[in-house]
């Protein structure tokens, strides 16, 4: 070889090393920088760094620290779910009837939607699958099998996710609220609706004008105060339990412009057999039984029939388009669902327990000590929830190079002009993505966790630390 080209190779080499001690260097006081502000006083710092293509560590720190992720975790819950399930998964709801039908279109016997986990049934966010598009297909179902009466109940059955819809791990303030919704077989409408609120004078309470849609089985009390303008939205429902009443707590600022709070059904399956049952009637369809749920007909102690004759299979749009707008807009009951489902793939029944060891399990295969991996749920709302960086990043780094990557790195947002997902809970500030360096492709993990003051000061100072990676 000549010396000429023995150069050049050096050269190269030598730069590229250059290169790498630089970013290392610049990362490194970076990180310093964070962990010495005042705000990083008493938390706990970790940020790691790999290359996206060969794994090759970049640049550690804490990397082995046990950490609340918040939302990141929601990269490891749906990079599994490609993995277990695979990209072209869909979830399936069927519907059907028992009994028989006579000769005059009477249906003797029940109607049955039958859900296997669907999160998207209902949902404003897909085309062909609102509300008003579900409802429809079920209507034209029963309308090809002629039936005209139905002396039976509608039922939404919900027995394939168990009996526990929360896991054990979140917080009694959040599981009332939209964002808290929990688990079910048969979801509607992202298990969630809106409340209407009639504000008024600071330090009054607030009134409630209506609900969208109309929920007339449940009674509501409100324990809402006014605030002041600049408090923001810091009201929050509590769920019913055993029982029929919704509370409302907390304060709500004069200046909030939405004048409406999203929170959570109790039981999105008895929902969705009520919207079908009112549907029916006004359209002249007489349903001589009530609307049921798996939860009611448990409390009353009668069995849960079982679809004989199927009308129709609704299916959910792809695992692709259902992770899009999980990492998208952060779903927490996407997320959940999607934990209860890979254990139901694995043969368990569908629990947030199985699906947090099948998961667990999974990646341990892979070559990740499962104690780096101690998660409680799907989705990081619960803080009891422990994921070290490097375990985050190097889960990230293994989605490169799969046939589903593509989707899944479109799945996240953008933060700071980069490709990340974001995790917040209280005093927990955690960001999880990809970026590109001087044409190297870097993946991330940065968790901070109890730090003090705004949020927003820890997040300017987190995008500082990882503009190193630009």
């Amino acid at each position: 070889m000549k010396a000429r080209t023995l150069l050049t190779i050096s050269l190269l080499f030598f730069g590229g090393s250059l290169a790498a001690q630089t970013l290392n260097s610049k990362l490194q006081a970076a990180f310093n920088r964070l962990q010495a502000d005042s705000q990083c006083k008493y938390a706990s710092v970790s940020l790691t760094v790999l290359d996206a293509k060969t794994g090759e560590t970049v640049f550690t720190a804490n990397p082995n620290m046990g950490l609340a992720t918040a939302s990141t975790l929601k990269t490891i819950t749906t990079i599994t779910a490609f993995n277990i399930l695979g990209k072209d998964f869909r979830f399936q709801t069927q519907f059907g009837y028992t009994g028989s039908i006579d000769a005059n279109g009477t249906l003797n016997g029940d109607i049955i939607i039958k859900g296997s986990g669907d999160p998207t049934l209902g949902s404003w966010r897909y085309e062909g699958h609102h509300e008003k598009d579900i409802i429809n297909q079920f209507v034209i179902a029963l309308q090809k099998a002629g039936i005209k009466k139905i002396n039976g109940r509608i039922i939404g059955d919900d027995a394939a996710f168990g009996t526990q819809s929360v896991p054990d791990g979140w917080i009694w303030m959040d599981v009332g609220n939209y964002y808290g919704a929990g688990t079910s077989a048969l979801c509607w409408r992202e298990n969630q609706f809106d409340i209407k609120l009639k504000t008024g004078p600071i330090n009054r309470p607030i009134g409630i004008s209506r609900t969208v849609p109309p929920v007339p089985y449940l009674d509501f009390r409100t324990e809402l105060i006014n605030a002041p303008a600049g408090t923001g939205d810091n009201a929050y429902a509590y769920l019913p339990v055993g029982g029929k009443v919704m509370y409302l707590r907390g304060t709500y600022a004069e200046d909030e412009e939405k004048k409406a709070i999203s929170v959570a059904l109790p039981d999105p399956a008895y929902d969705a057999a009520f919207r079908l049952s009112d549907t029916l009637q006004r359209l002249g369809i007489i349903v001589g039984g009530t609307a049921e749920s798996t939860s009611t007909l448990n409390a009353k102690n009668q069995p849960l029939p079982v679809i004989t004759q199927n009308l129709a299979t609704i299916q959910s749009p792809s695992l692709g388009q259902i992770v899009y707008w999980l990492n998208r807009k952060s779903i927490n009951l996407y997320a959940e669902q999607l934990l209860k489902t890979i254990a139901w793939k694995e043969g368990k029944p569908a629990t947030t327990d199985n699906g947090v060891a099948a998961e667990q399990n999974f990646w341990k295969a892979k070559g990740i000590d499962p104690r780096s991996l101690n998660i409680v749920d799907g989705s990081g709302l619960s803080p009891g929830t422990r994921v070290s960086t490097l375990t985050l990043a190097s889960i990230l780094r293994s989605a490169k190079g799969s046939d589903w990557f593509n989707e899944f790195y479109e799945s996240l947002p953008v933060f700071n002009n980069m490709k990340m997902k974001s995790g917040s809970i209280l005093n927990v500030l955690t960001y999880a993505g990809y970026q590109t360096h001087n044409g190297r492709d870097l993946c991330f993990s940065i968790m901070v966790n109890n730090y003090n003051g705004s949020s927003s000061g820890v997040k300017e100072k987190i995008f500082r630390a990882l503009d190193e990676l630009k």
